[in-house]
């Protein structure tokens, strides 16, 4: 078998408006950059754990939760708070609670100078909130929060019975009201980023300590809390982190196509294959990898309206295509197998789909893999690894292709705690 063209897997590099694929058949290096945009700066996190700004049009490998690194590829969004590391500006009002600045503790950029959201001493609430209000259907709070001691926690509310709470010892989210999705990651240095999701309906933004799980407790004067890095979107899920100082900054999205030309794709047979995870819980986005030319395609689709990973070929204006029944979101490693009456789906390590029909593109046909389709979709989440060969694979090998190595690295990779493991 031969891979034509391999992208990713633990090896990147990249420049202004380009990130690079190749081929390496016979240890001869042959360059097949992608053509990469993003019309703002964008943050990524580095391989120190710390969070970083890349100029415009540089792609970011990003390894928040992979030792490996992975592209992110985002789509286009606002952070709606205007002061997002500030929190003494008076978009934000304080509840029975103080903010104190800490000039010696570094932030997740690795930057001295947080700021503490410190309790007073009545018995009551204690808390930070937004001072103006935010209607969204759609919405992700998110703010990155460190433990300062005294047993003390905090709770993310939307103001409209959405809520969740985050433990900032132990690192895990707790309470949780039943139509919130809330999340807690990891960071350098002991932060943690605490994320919600939902809705909000002319309501505030709350920041909320907690004694332990206790909302409403009386206050010492002393303990408290650092935070850093609060952010609002109107997504369904969070993205990287925008900072902001006076106004609500947008981040551009992007899009990384037209790797490869008419020597690397066979048109007669071959398997695309995709390492890649989806984050986006909405209904109405589709998320395409194709290699294309003269209208003809082979793609792999993540399709949210259809909650499914779609398979399809479309070879003189016919579309071939068949669904596979399975939850979108998350990691998966997939591959399309295609030759003349003959196409195989495999997902991590299990054959979906075999389709005994269909035709192929003509000959010269395939000259262009892109992280997109041959429209206005373009492909959103995080790319691990993206490969081509030029010959079909059997099912063993497509098995090994689209499986994990280890029980560890399945662990790892779909981001899971390791409870025990002998």
């Amino acid at each position: 078998m031969a891979q034509t063209l391999k992208f990713g897997n633990k090896v990147w590099a990249a420049k202004e408006d380009s990130v690079l694929a190749y081929n390496d058949i016979n240890n001869n290096y042959k360059p097949l950059p992608f053509d990469f945009a993003r019309a703002s700066i964008g943050t990524r996190v580095n391989k120190d754990g710390l969070i970083e700004t890349m100029g415009q049009d540089i792609a970011r490998i990003d390894y928040t939760d992979s030792a490996d690194g992975v592209l992110l590829l985002e789509p286009s969004s606002t952070n709606l708070i205007t002061y997002s590391e500030d929190f003494t500006d008076n978009s934000w009002d304080l509840l029975d609670a103080t903010i104190e600045n800490n000039s010696s503790l570094a932030t997740p950029e690795g930057i001295n100078g947080v700021q503490e959201l410190r309790e007073n001493s009545d018995n009551d609430d204690h808390l930070i909130k937004s001072s103006g209000t935010f209607s969204l259907s759609d919405c992700s709070f998110s703010l990155f929060a460190k433990y300062k001691g005294n047993n003390r926690n905090i709770k993310l509310s939307l103001g409209t019975g959405k809520y969740a709470s985050f433990n900032l010892q132990e690192g895990y989210v707790f309470d949780v009201q039943s139509s919130t999705i809330a999340k807690i990651i990891k960071y350098s240095n002991g932060w943690y980023r605490c994320e919600i999701s939902g809705n909000i309906s002319a309501s505030k933004l709350n920041i909320i300590l907690l004694n332990d799980t206790t909302e409403v407790y009386q206050g010492d004067g002393a303990s408290g809390v650092y935070i850093w890095g609060s952010q609002l979107e109107a997504l369904s899920y969070p993205t990287s982190y925008i900072p902001t100082s006076g106004s609500t900054v947008t981040r551009a999205a992007e899009t990384c196509n037209n790797s490869g030309n008419s020597e690397v794709f066979n048109d007669s047979e071959g398997v695309l294959f995709a390492d890649v995870k989806i984050s986006d819980k909405s209904t109405t986005n589709s998320y395409p990898i194709s290699i294309f030319g003269n209208g003809d395609a082979i793609q792999i689709y993540y399709r949210s309206a259809t909650q499914s990973i779609s398979f399809l070929s479309v070879v003189g204006g016919i579309q071939y295509l068949f669904h596979s029944a399975i939850n979108p979101l998350g990691n998966h490693k997939l591959s399309l197998v295609y030759k003349q009456g003959q196409y195989s789906a495999f997902i991590d390590g299990f054959l979906m789909n075999r389709q005994n029909s269909g035709n192929v593109p003509s000959d010269g046909t395939l000259t262009a893999l892109s992280l997109a389709d041959t429209g206005s979709s373009n492909f959103r989440g995080t790319v691990k690894e993206v490969g081509y060969y030029n010959t079909i694979l059997t099912d063993l090998e497509l098995e090994t292709l689209t499986s994990y190595r280890n029980w560890v690295s399945m662990v790892n990779e779909l981001n899971l705690n390791i409870i025990y493991n002998g």
